[in-house]
């Protein structure tokens, strides 16, 4: 018995160019060129969701080494003698968030790891 299969190819085809929607060029029309155009987005997404954590840490490192900067210490020296003292819990992000929004509460912890 013959099998037609234009409906789950339509499908499918339908599926992959609403998923490239909006790209540029034939990557939208062409059922090719558009399978290679989401391949290569998942790609790069997953990448980059990868990558995102370093890009925060930098962001948190320098927030942190400007506002060390009022109380002449360098962050290199801050992170060092932080580690040596009680507050081990504090990571970069809640010190970054800590100097932005609560300035004096930094200030604290930043003496007494002096």
């Amino acid at each position: 018995m013959r099998v037609k299969r234009g409906i789950s190819a339509h499908r499918k085809h339908k599926k992959i160019l609403g998923l490239t929607k909006g790209y540029l060029g034939s990557n939208h029309k062409l059922i090719k060129r558009a399978k290679e155009a989401v391949l290569h987005a998942g790609d790069y997404s997953f990448r980059h969701r990868r990558r995102r954590t370093s890009v925060y840490r930098e962001r948190w490192i320098k927030m942190i080494s400007a506002e060390l900067t009022k109380y002449d210490m360098r962050y290199s020296e801050f992170i060092n003698k932080l580690g040596k003292s009680d507050f081990k819990r504090l990571n970069r992000k809640i010190l970054a968030t800590l100097a932005l929004d609560k300035p004096e509460v930094f200030g604290e912890i930043v003496n007494n790891v002096k």
